[in-house]
């Protein structure tokens, strides 16, 4: 590990860029002999059940990537689709039947579910998956675990940046972050794990007041609001390192524009495309910050590997039950 770092940016110099999708590649590669261990002992690969209900483009998408990282690590995978006009109840049937199977090891449903299942239809599913096989971390049991800092499966993407950042040699302990948003899937647990750290937390919301000032008092920046570069420089601290968990596409020209300089690279990948996936950090906040994670090459990647992480850990304590 390198040594400690906890950044040092001046406005005109460029951040360091935190490379989410090398630090992915290190976590996946430690887990192949534990894969090998385990299968040597198991007679088969740990196993992911995964429950798609729709087709949800941005759904199909994350799915298919999951698959493919699965697949490539020597996991048994599975996908169980269920329509968009199907009923809760057939998820939930879908996921009692893996609960109730020995080969696999993790539970996952894509989240959003259509509309058409209820407003209560994603906490109804959550509360029938097994905590032994909550590879999300979402159940009850799980949370509650981590709110009591006992050992347990953590929400994949917290966990993640909790990895960078540990990897890359940058101080936690003693220091200020700031994390914006309160969902129950990035904000919270995110909160929970740097807390868990000694850092000092402060989590902010649409009802906070005086965002940016507050958000200037971070040593570390976490900003998972879904908002694209709603992050602007005036909420960075100079020399703060910053987190950009937002995967937000983007199709207004006038917009992308107006983020990136007319020779970035970004702006031609717009134009070939005609949509670009950008984050809740502003690009003029590298001007500012010590460190910063990409988007894309960032969070993205880091969350498919905690994935496989917990699904290889849901599999170790599963079989020494």
């Amino acid at each position: 590990m390198p040594a400690r770092w906890v950044g040092r940016g001046v406005k005109g110099i460029a951040a360091r860029m935190l490379d989410g999708t090398a630090t992915a590649a290190a976590i996946r590669g430690e887990l192949h002999g534990r894969i090998a261990a385990f299968r040597a002992r198991a007679g088969r690969p740990p196993g992911l059940g995964i429950v798609l209900a729709g087709s949800d483009p941005g759904s199909e998408i994350y799915v298919r990537n999951k698959l493919k990282t699965a697949a490539e690590e020597g996991m048994h995978t599975e996908l169980i689709r269920v329509p968009a006009d199907g009923h809760v109840d057939d998820v939930l049937a879908t996921v009692a039947a893996l609960n109730g199977r020995d080969d696999i090891d993790g539970i996952l449903v894509q989240s959003p579910l259509p509309e058409g299942m209820g407003a209560d239809a994603e906490t109804q599913v959550i509360d029938l998956i097994g905590p032994a096989k909550d590879v999300d971390g979402f159940t009850p049991v799980s949370v509650g675990r981590l709110v009591q800092n006992r050992p347990g499966l953590v929400p994949c993407t917290p966990a993640g940046v909790i990895e960078l950042l540990e990897r890359e040699g940058i101080a936690i302990s003693g220091r200020r972050a700031v994390v914006i948003g309160r969902s129950d899937i990035v904000g919270k647990p995110m909160a929970m794990l740097l807390l868990h750290r000694h850092a000092t937390v402060t989590i902010c919301h649409s009802r906070t007041q005086d965002l940016p000032a507050v958000a200037r008092t971070a040593d570390i920046l976490v900003a998972a609001i879904g908002r694209p570069a709603f992050v602007t420089p005036d909420f960075v601290k100079p020399g703060a390192v910053v987190i950009d968990v937002g995967i937000n596409p983007v199709s207004d020209a006038a917009l992308v524009r107006s983020w990136f300089p007319p020779d970035s690279p970004r702006l031609a990948a717009f134009a070939k495309r005609g949509t670009l996936t950008v984050g809740d950090v502003h690009p003029a906040v590298a001007e500012v910050a010590g460190a910063l994670t990409p988007v894309p090459g960032g969070v993205g990647p880091l969350t498919i590997a905690m994935l496989m992480a917990n699904t290889v850990r849901a599999a170790e304590l599963r079989l020494a039950l």
